[in-house]
């Protein structure tokens, strides 16, 4: 992101990012990424989309039932490793609470990140110039910190019973983005992520032989994109995105913007 403006909103900037991004245990059924947080970010994810639970003054990172070994202040920590040797970046991260008790999280956020002026809490929108180094906190439904986000997929997308379907969804979807994209305070959010199970035509589509369809899909549908002068696409989270298709979607800014 060091050569990105600084006066640009993010909110016009294309970001890649991984679902589920901590999502590495639990069988073919739960898993949706293959990297670490770390290997993540050094590859070029800059959006990450974290499900946690609050339990015994603990943040939990899971996905479903399944804990991810791991929770959110080993999380931030790791975050902020990565930002201290890169502080030309910014990660944007959402907060998903999950399971039960789920109006505790916001609280117990917001006591961790407490007085932390590298953290981004406000729901007005930066310029990059502001939140260069810092985490940036993204808001939607029971969590409240941070930029709100339009998301583009509606209920249910994320099954997918054929692979076709779901890849007409996702041209949708980004149609829809690149509409929305930076028209006001928020960050647009679409995924090509996506799995069968729990529906009876798609039951054996787990999220990792979904992403081994669409990804390859996904590359030379972006490859062939011809965007509007001056348009984005905002968020894109994605399940096992490999470095080729990652590098894609950062290639959709302006040529001057690089990651």
């Amino acid at each position: 992101m060091r050569s990105i403006d600084d006066h640009k909103k993010i909110s016009d900037i294309t970001i890649p990012g991984t679902h589920d991004t901590m999502a590495l245990h639990g069988g073919p059924a739960a898993e949706c990424q293959a990297w670490s947080l770390a290997d993540q970010l050094r590859a070029g994810i800059r959006y990450l989309d974290l499900r946690v639970f609050a339990l015994d003054h603990t943040l939990y990172i899971m996905h479903g039932v399944v804990y991810q070994h791991t929770t959110f202040t080993t999380v931030l920590s790791t975050i902020r490793t990565f930002l201290k040797q890169y502080r030309s970046e910014a990660v944007f991260v959402r907060v998903k609470p999950d399971l039960f008790d789920k109006d505790m999280v916001e609280g117990m956020v917001a006591e961790l990140i407490a007085g932390d002026q590298d953290v981004w809490v406000k729901s007005v929108t930066p310029r990059m110039g502001d939140v260069r180094g810092k985490i940036v906190l993204l808001q939607k439904d029971s969590f409240k910190l941070g930029i709100p986000i339009l998301g583009t997929d509606k209920k249910g997308d994320y099954e997918v019973t054929h692979i076709g379907e779901k890849e007409r969804k996702i041209e949708t979807h980004l149609q829809e983005a690149e509409r929305d994209c930076g028209g006001g305070d928020y960050v647009v959010l679409s995924y090509s992520s996506g799995t069968g199970i729990g529906t009876l035509e798609g039951m054996f589509l787990t999220p990792k032989r979904v992403a081994e369809k669409i990804d390859p899909w996904f590359y030379g549908y972006l490859n062939g994109l011809h965007l509007r002068k001056g348009s984005c696409l905002g968020i894109i989270a994605m399940d096992f995105p490999g470095l080729d298709l990652i590098q894609t979607v950062i290639n959709l800014n302006p040529k001057s913007i690089m990651f």
